[in-house]
């Protein structure tokens, strides 16, 4: 219980030790898109699990108070299957069917992007907690996100890179077909070279979507004079690259983006991924302050450390419910109610997540710093933050 006090939103805190006649108000739902089966099953299960502690922790503290009422809070779980097409529709029930104050996710940008899309044009508040496309909120008042964009994350990895190992020359490696790799290879290798001089990505070897023999890719990057290897593709995609990577005879670093973070990376790839390092939002290895109380509260729960997804989903979570709580009380006009939602949003100000302070604004995107994260015997451990 130490862990769930010091957890507790502030504002609910000031409530229960003021209020002392509360009026029980109308239930107010919050919907989640999230894929519980299918690819991203796994990072799914983690958003959900976050879902249930936060739940928990409001109904412990009697609900949720807005301007002297008490509000009962449901999380409707809808599944996404980890596809585009099912995130759309997923949203579309949510908004018009369930009547959802707001929605949490989708997780990835191949189903966020779409989604808010819809969310957008309902005027539904959406907050993604794990996407990190420009295109999820661009030019979409009403959609948010708890992560960092996916441009930040070249500018960080090309500092880090430089910093730690004194390379001067890179070979990346992805998937031409899936989206967020696409753009975060061009991305890497374009601030790399503008950093080390035109030509210093010295190997830039793509693949499709489900080819798992990459001896060829890989090959020519072993042959070359790479200092080290750079490859954006998501969790379950790593372990058989490194392993591949290792057979071939590579021996110097590779290095991910926010994509490897999730899921179970660590257990699949073994001591194969052991001080290895990509760059993130979070880590529970080494976490401290507020962070390593949720830390302490999730393995709890479940018996594992959280995820990035889960770390994340905390905190788009709880930065909607503060915006409830801020919203001066619900009018029962879910329009009205939703409108008053997407503006309380965009005046959040230094809140302190798990995952660092951040800040909104009208754009929908936090401002926030970026983690270096090593995988030490098997746990993600915060290496270093690198603020933009």
């Amino acid at each position: 219980m130490r862990c769930f006090a010091k957890l507790l939103l502030p504002v609910t805190l000031l409530y229960l030790i003021s209020l002392t006649n509360p009026v029980f108000g109308s239930k107010i739902k919050i919907g989640f898109d999230i894929p519980l089966t299918g690819e991203f099953e796994v990072v799914g299960k983690n958003a959900r699990q976050t879902g249930d502690l936060i739940l928990k922790q409001v109904n412990d503290a009697g609900g949720l108070h807005v301007n002297g009422q008490v509000h009962e809070i449901e999380f409707i779980y809808n599944d996404n299957q980890s596809t585009s097409t099912e995130a759309s529709g997923q949203v579309l029930d949510l908004v018009s069917r369930k009547k959802v104050l707001a929605i949490v996710g989708p997780l990835s940008s191949r189903q966020a992007v779409p989604a808010g899309g819809i969310a957008n044009s309902f005027s539904t508040p959406l907050i993604s907690p794990w996407s990190t496309s420009p295109d999820t909120t661009k030019k979409r008042p009403f959609v948010f996100r708890s992560g960092y964009l996916l441009e930040v994350q070249a500018p960080v990895l090309t500092k880090f890179i430089t910093n730690e190992f004194k390379a001067t020359k890179a070979a990346v490696l992805y998937d031409i077909v899936s989206t967020y790799p696409r753009i975060m290879a061009k991305s890497f290798r374009d601030i790399f070279e503008e950093t080390n001089g035109k030509g210093s990505v010295v190997v830039y070897e793509e693949f499709r979507t489900g080819e798992t023999d990459l001896s060829k890719q890989l090959q020519k990057i072993v042959d070359s004079d790479a200092d080290i290897l750079f490859t954006p593709q998501h969790y379950n995609e790593v372990p058989g690259i490194v392993r591949q990577a290792r057979k071939l005879g590579w021996e110097k670093p590779i290095i991910g983006s926010n994509s490897w973070a999730g899921g179970n990376l660590t257990k699949e790839c073994g001591s194969a991924c052991d001080d290895l390092f990509f760059v993130g939002n979070y880590a529970a290895g080494k976490a401290t302050g507020k962070s390593k109380d949720f830390v302490e509260v999730y393995k709890k729960a479940y018996g594992e450390l959280p995820d990035e997804v889960a770390a994340l989903t905390w905190d788009a979570v709880q930065v909607l419910l503060l915006s409830i709580e801020n919203s001066g009380g619900l009018t029962g006009n879910l329009i009205k109610d939703r409108a008053t939602i997407r503006e309380r949003l965009t005046q959040i100000t230094n809140y302190e997540g798990v995952t660092g302070k951040m800040s909104f604004n009208e754009s929908g995107d936090p401002a926030k710093c970026a983690v270096i994260i090593k995988i030490e015997n098997g746990i993600n451990t915060h290496y270093s933050t690198v603020c933009p």
